[in-house]
């Protein structure tokens, strides 16, 4: 009869470990790699690594064929010192998984070793029926939930389409929404900047913002900029949040916000309208071209009409601002495939959607060598937000534009 340290032994013999460090590099540079987390679930809410999945031993083998239905997928498997998923990884590789790796030391010696860990809350009652529709998703679940729960995203203004993204960010249940904007709240606006009401004419937006975010759901944590993003506030400001979504209305902010992400590596949610017609892409440092990329200098100043000079359809903001959360909450929850590389165009007279493909710019300057932010935005002064961004001049794609 096989003892224990028999099986530990076999295990050894087939399964491959590596420490702490080298899992966190493995995360860190964004390799493709499944965290089983084969621990008791009381031991799994305690903490865990992100971003785990739970399949306690005893279900292992029922349940991994949902979790890394190809068998070449890389797995790395932990308990709580290493011993149970040692045997868990064996049971793996029996069952024809070819890339299982044992975490050494299991949790116990990732906690030693300092690196970050996450602890969920438990959901309250009202929680859980609220995102009920969430947890039917197999994309989503509790898991995912949790993890909007936790997210911070910055919106950069609270206009035309800054005020669907928020709506529905905060509907979604994303924690922490930080809403910057300098503006007031004027009756033009209203005609498109759902996230205000006749009452607030007059008020900050950002005031008026949180107000109705609050309102729409208590869990999330709205934190109110009322300043205009400038070279020198802008990489303080991002450096806490997991994405930035950008919904202003001038090319000097514009510049700004790709050049503040691209510098502090975050991803940002691009969207631009002019007229009956809207884009959104995502730029994501190193892994697609940047908003320099396809707009390498801006416009001279008085070519693109204002939204005040050309007009916008009231509608068309939502559209592109659904785009933009929807494009928000994938990158949070690492769903799907998002918008890098890639320029969605939408006409609202004609109902259509088009796709550009875009690449890397090798002369981009941001791609190449960044100095620092004041040398590459151009510009150390307050770079203005109204309600929405234009839709910029997209010669080099092929795309009409103009400044809405």
């Amino acid at each position: 009869m096989k003892t224990l340290k028999d099986m530990l032994a076999e295990a050894r013999a087939v399964v491959p470990e590596e420490g702490p460090a080298d899992l966190q590099r493995r995360l860190a540079g964004g390799e493709p790699v499944t965290v089983i987390d084969v621990r008791d679930p009381d031991e799994h809410r305690e903490g865990y690594i992100e971003p785990a999945t739970n399949v306690s031993r005893g279900f292992l083998e029922f349940r991994i064929g949902s979790v890394a239905p190809d068998v070449n997928t890389p797995i790395v498997v932990y308990c709580q010192t290493g011993l149970r998923s040692m045997l868990s990884a064996k049971a793996l590789k029996d069952l024809g998984y070819g890339n299982v790796v044992n975490l050494q030391g299991g949790y116990q010696r990732w906690v030693q070793s300092g690196l970050p860990v996450v602890k969920d809350a438990p959901m309250g009652t009202e929680q859980l029926q609220r995102y009920s529709r969430h947890f039917l998703l197999a994309q989503v679940g509790e898991k995912g939930q949790r993890k909007l729960l936790r997210s911070k995203v910055l919106l950069i203004g609270a206009g035309g389409l800054g005020s669907p993204t928020a709506l529905y960010l905060a509907a979604a249940g994303v924690g922490t929404l930080g809403v910057m904007d300098g503006d007031v709240v004027d009756i033009t606006n209203l005609q498109r900047q759902v996230l205000h009401t006749t009452a607030d004419i007059g008020k900050p937006k950002v005031e008026s913002g949180s107000r109705t975010l609050r309102a729409l759901n208590p869990d999330v944590k709205v934190v109110a900029i009322p300043e205009r993003i400038t070279a020198d506030n802008a990489l303080e400001l991002i450096a806490d949040y997991d994405v930035v979504v950008d919904g202003s209305d001038n090319f000097g902010t514009r510049y700004l916000v790709n050049d503040a992400c691209y510098l502090a590596g975050k991803p940002q949610v691009h969207g631009s309208i002019f007229q009956f017609e809207g884009m959104a892409s995502v730029f994501a440092p190193n892994q697609g071209p940047c908003y320099r990329c396809l707009y390498p200098t801006p416009p001279p100043p008085g070519l693109v009409p204002s939204c005040a000079e050309a007009g916008v359809l009231g509608v068309l903001p939502g559209m592109i601002g659904l785009v933009q959360a929807t494009e928000t909450i994938k990158l949070l929850l690492g769903l799907g495939e998002p918008l890098v590389g890639r320029l969605l165009t939408y006409d609202a007279l004609g109902m259509r959607f088009r796709e550009v493909r875009l690449r890397r710019d090798p002369g981009c300057p941001l791609c190449g060598v960044a100095p620092s932010i004041k040398d590459l935005s151009g510009h150390s002064g307050d770079a203005s937000l109204y309600c929405e961004a234009p839709a910029d001049v997209a010669v080099s794609a092929g795309v009409r534009g103009g400044s809405a």
